[in-house]
């Protein structure tokens, strides 16, 4: 049975991120979505070329995925999840474990990659504070950053606006610069300039102290703001710079992961072991809100042993940490990952996807091109207002029948993970053709 809902108002709602002025002078409704496509309320099919917010990589309509959610409702449809538990978490919690890199194996679940983020800066203050170093209140982020909207990731991100209106957040958050280099423009893959950008992190410390920084916060490639993969040799040096100061580093694989890359996460993919890591998005394939951060085994046994026996270790948690229905979801989910060996898929995908989105380079009004794994960036030259053309041409996009992810002037490009050679060329056309306007 599907649910057919009638529109007769658009007032009540207060959209997200959205113009809402604009939208509902000009509604883009999405009424029904089926492999790698979307239909509108006019009946339009539109290719999916975000993979909806970067979160379904199986592309959508998976019966599998909405018949496991539809069955545990009917067996059970909520459980507390302070000091009773089901066993969907445990499940979930070991799958997931036997994706992350060995040793991080401890899964704390939230319910979208804002509040994971939230979620590890408190694992990170409670981490120091039971080892007996509670001066560790600081954290380090970077320009250009987004790990989300609640107080702590907004207090993390390096996006201007949104910052902008709501004040000093959490304060004591240090920022390096962003890792984007004229001298990298249309680099496929990892660029050779900028590794010494980590430096930023060796500064913050001769500034504030080490015994004062708690962790720093990196997406592998930083996502939102336009596809900024790192360059070769920046994580290592991070990494680096971490352990001689004993700073927690913490990735954000919240864009990154479960397949995105070529790999379970960014982690594998580069080749750097962070210590805490927060997804959310593709571990249900968007079909349920779940975030997650798995953290290495000494690091939760540093904050559970720490406390008395029988007494609560971390005080912390949602009311819906590991719903039921989001598990199954994740379960769901991440058996179709190994069944169908999606990520070798994505792996095998990525060259035809990245020489697809590379033959653009010679469309004017592009500025730059950057990708890595089926996660591309396309960066289009400002009409003298930032992000108005941008938004144009989201909307003319949308008009040509591609769905794609803005945020400004950059494009953000991440095919679901099913798709085949044909739906990647198709976007690419309808991106030249849109685009060779401007």
């Amino acid at each position: 049975m599907s649910m057919k809902l009638a529109t007769n108002s658009l007032e009540h709602y207060w959209m997200p991120f959205t113009a809402n002025r604009d939208f509902k002078a000009h509604p883009r409704l999405l009424v029904k979505g089926k492999g790698v496509y979307y239909w509108s309320h006019e009946g339009k099919q539109i290719l999916d070329g975000s993979s909806g917010l970067f979160c379904c990589a199986l592309g959508h309509g998976r019966e599998e995925i909405a018949r496991a959610v539809y069955e545990q409702i009917l067996e059970l449809d909520y459980s507390p999840p302070f000091q009773e538990a089901h066993p969907g978490q445990f499940e979930l919690a070991r799958l997931v474990s036997q994706l992350t890199p060995d040793g991080i194996d401890r899964v704390f679940f939230a319910n979208s990659g804002s509040e994971a983020v939230d979620t590890a800066i408190k694992v990170a203050l409670a981490y120091h504070r039971a080892r007996g170093e509670g001066a560790r209140m600081r954290f380090v982020s970077r320009e250009r950053a987004y790990h989300g909207v609640n107080i702590g990731g907004t207090s993390l991100s390096g996006l201007v606006k949104n910052r902008e209106a709501f004040g000093a957040g959490i304060g004591a958050v240090a920022h390096m610069r962003h890792t984007w280099l004229p001298e990298n423009r249309f680099t496929k893959g990892q660029p050779e300039h900028g590794a010494d950008l980590a430096d930023d992190l060796e500064r913050i410390v001769g500034l504030y102290g080490a015994d004062t920084i708690a962790a720093c916060f990196v997406e592998p490639i930083a996502g939102s703001t336009g596809a900024l993969v790192p360059p070769k040799g920046y994580l290592e040096r991070l990494r680096a710079i971490c352990d001689r100061h004993g700073i927690l580093l913490v990735f954000d694989e919240v864009i990154c992961g479960f397949g995105r890359l070529g790999h379970p996460f960014g982690a594998q993919a580069f080749g750097v072991v962070p210590d805490i890591m927060t997804m959310a998005k593709g571990i249900t394939n968007g079909n349920q809100p779940m975030g997650a951060v798995a953290v290495k085994g000494s690091v939760y046994d540093a904050i559970v042993e720490s406390a008395p026996e029988g007494a609560v270790e971390f005080f912390h948690g949602y009311t819906y940490s590991g719903h039921p229905a989001a598990c199954a979801a994740g379960i769901a989910t991440l058996q179709i990952y190994e069944r169908d060996r999606v990520f070798e898929r994505a792996a095998a995908l990525t060259p035809h996807f990245l020489d697809a989105l590379f033959s653009l380079s010679d469309v004017p009004a592009i500025t730059d091109i950057r990708g890595f794994g089926l996660l591309g960036g396309i960066d289009l030259a400002s009409d003298g207002v930032p992000g108005r053309r941008g938004y144009d041409a989201h909307k003319k996009l949308y008009e040509a029948g591609l769905y794609v992810k803005m945020t400004g002037d950059a494009i953000l490009v991440a095919p679901p993970l099913v798709c085949e050679p044909d739906h990647v060329d198709r976007m690419v056309a309808l991106l030249r053709q849109v685009l060779s306007t401007y």
